[in-house]
């Protein structure tokens, strides 16, 4: 797994789930969401689950006696996202890897995974476990983010980061929004098998309570954080420098900036062949 993925440990997944949730994940996990719930399946995996911001809607939205089973390469992510559920909850947490899961084959009526296909360094794998895991008739949903232009927060803290290191910028704010060109991810789950792929380009208008809370979350909730440590860097210098570039690009609180992601939706298919 890629390193950036790897990254997520420490007091990052408690700033992820605080500074960024709520801003740029909270509305397209119930989108995805809904998307999952509108078959009623009653078995669903969540991959890259992260701090279960989409396995708490999942559990709201599927039938009571559905079962979920949310993963994440990383038991901290995991961690966070257990405290959100009663154990009474049907929500199984397993730390595991979205390119070998650990299930056996037709396990699930349905695949989800938001904002985590970007950082898998075999997407092709990926695709051909979830396909693997799927029960026929089975679909997966997953969404990634559009490109820097459509998405300016990402644009914005990667140059700032950057600034402060010409010579070797950090280059975690790239990969998220590195895998948005729509035809080429078809051909790579038609070469895996799926079919019936639908693509739905989601754009939102957001609002931005606090800049300085999304500045937080942007530089010390993902491994951005230690690629500037690394660097013998100060977090704390790069986070103002954001929330001043931030208030310039979307005003002052409450800033107001646009977001968009791509959702593609494919059938496992009755047969073998998909």
């Amino acid at each position: 797994m890629d390193d950036n993925a790897a990254g997520f440990i420490g007091s990052i997944p408690e700033e992820y789930d605080r500074g960024l949730g709520p801003i740029i994940f909270a509305d397209y996990a119930a989108d995805l969401a809904r998307r999952v719930a509108a078959s009623r399946p009653s078995r669903v995996l969540e991959t890259a689950a992260g701090t279960g911001i989409v396995t708490r809607l999942l559990r709201d939205l599927l039938p009571a006696d559905a079962h979920l089973t949310a993963t994440d390469l990383n038991s901290p992510m995991l961690a966070v996202a257990r405290g959100k559920f009663r154990p009474d909850e049907l929500v199984e947490f397993r730390p595991a890897d979205a390119t070998a899961l650990p299930f056996p084959d037709g396990a699930f009526d349905a695949v989800a995974c938001q904002f985590g296909v970007m950082f898998f360094p075999d997407k092709a794998a990926s695709f051909r476990e979830a396909r693997r895991v799927l029960a026929p008739g089975g679909r997966y949903l997953f969404s990634v983010w559009d490109a820097h232009a459509h998405n300016p927060f990402g644009r914005i803290v990667h140059e700032v980061a950057g600034s402060f290191f010409p010579s070797d910028p950090p280059g975690f704010h790239a990969v998220p929004f590195s895998y948005h060109r729509i035809d080429p991810v078809k051909e790579a789950l038609e070469g895996t098998g799926f079919g019936g792929i639908r693509v739905d380009v989601v754009r939102l208008e957001k609002e931005i309570p606090s800049t300085a809370a999304f500045a937080r979350g942007l530089v010390l909730g993902n491994p951005l954080v230690e690629q500037i440590r690394a660097r013998g860097g100060d977090p704390d210098r790069v986070v103002e420098a954001v929330v001043e570039a931030l208030r310039r690009e979307f005003g002052p609180d409450p800033g107001r900036m646009l977001l968009q992601a791509i959702v593609f939706e494919a059938g496992r298919g009755p047969g073998a062949g998909g």
